[in-house]
C-alpha cells in the first residue's frame, strides 16, 4: 500500500493535477483580496521597479506563493528558482501555469550546493538576467528560516543587477508549524505588497562587504514582512484563520 501511494505521489499525472489546482487556487485568492501597494501605491511602486529591471526579486521561504502575481504585464518576463525536490515539481507546474518560467536547482550554498544542482542553477540565473529577464528566489536557504544565504548576494555581485526585497501578506491565512512558517493565503480579505528598498552589490565586493549586504537584506526582508502584515491588520503568526 505504501509503495502504491509513493508511486502515485511521484506520477506525472498527480504532480500536474496538484500543480494545476494550486495555480487556480492562488489565482482565486489573488482576485478575491483587495491589495495595497507600498510605498506610494501601485503606480509609484511599479514605476520604480520597472526602471531597474531586470532585477532579482527576493522573498522569505514560506511567504512566496503569491509572488507570480507581481508580474502584471506580459513585458515583465520572469523566472523563479525552484528546488529539484518532489515538492518543487508541484511548485514548478503551478508557476508555469501562472506565466512564470522556472530554473531548477538548489539555493543552498553549503555542502549540498553541488549535488543539488546549485552551480548549474546559478549560471542559468546569471544568463537569465543577461537576457533581460527577472529572477525571483527565496533568500533564506532550506532549514534556516529568515536567515539570508550568500547565494542571492553572489548573484547580484556576478550579474550587476539589483536585489529587490518584497513581502506579500493577506489578512486571512493559515500558517503551518514548520521550519519556514509556510503561509497558505486565503480568499476574501485584504492583501499588501511591500518593497521598500533595493540593494546593489558592487562587483568588487569582498567577503566583509558581502556579509554587510547580506545582513542588510535580512533586515529589509524582516521589515517589509512586518509592514505587510501591519497593513492587513493581522500580525504574522496569529494562528489559523
Amino acid at each position: 500500500m505504501k509503495k502504491l501511494l509513493r508511486n502515485a505521489l511521484r506520477s506525472s499525472w498527480f504532480q500536474h493535477a496538484v500543480g494545476f489546482l494550486a495555480a487556480e487556487w492562488l489565482r482565486f485568492v489573488w482576485r478575491t483580496n483587495r491589495f495595497t501597494f507600498e510605498p506610494g501605491g501601485f503606480d509609484a511602486l511599479y514605476e520604480r521597479v520597472e526602471r531597474q529591471m531586470p532585477a532579482i526579486f527576493a522573498f522569505w521561504h514560506g511567504q512566496h506563493f503569491l509572488t507570480p502575481f507581481i508580474k502584471t504585464k506580459d513585458s515583465h518576463k520572469a523566472k523563479v528558482l525552484i528546488s529539484l525536490h518532489r515538492d518543487g515539481e508541484y511548485n514548478a507546474i503551478a508557476a508555469e501555469r501562472l506565466g512564470v518560467g522556472t530554473i531548477r536547482g538548489s539555493g543552498d550554498h553549503g555542502q549540498a550546493f553541488y549535488r543539488k544542482g546549485g552551480v548549474g542553477a546559478f549560471r542559468e540565473m546569471v544568463r537569465t538576467l543577461e537576457e533581460n529577464c527577472n529572477v525571483a528566489l527565496t533568500a533564506d536557504v532550506p532549514k534556516r528560516s529568515r536567515i539570508v544565504g550568500l547565494g542571492v548576494i553572489m548573484l547580484a555581485r556576478e550579474s550587476g543587477r539589483p536585489i529587490m526585497p518584497f513581502a506579500i501578506a493577506t489578512s486571512r491565512y493559515i500558517q503551518l508549524d514548520n521550519w519556514d512558517r509556510t503561509t497558505i493565503n486565503l480568499p476574501f480579505g485584504r492583501g499588501a505588497i511591500v518593497g521598500l528598498e533595493e540593494i546593489y552589490v558592487p562587483q568588487d565586493a569582498d567577503a566583509a562587504k558581502m556579509e554587510e549586504l547580506r545582513l542588510k537584506l535580512e533586515g529589509i526582508l524582516n521589515e517589509v514582512t512586518r509592514r505587510a502584515y501591519a497593513i492587513v491588520g493581522r500580525p504574522e503568526g496569529a494562528g489559523h484563520d
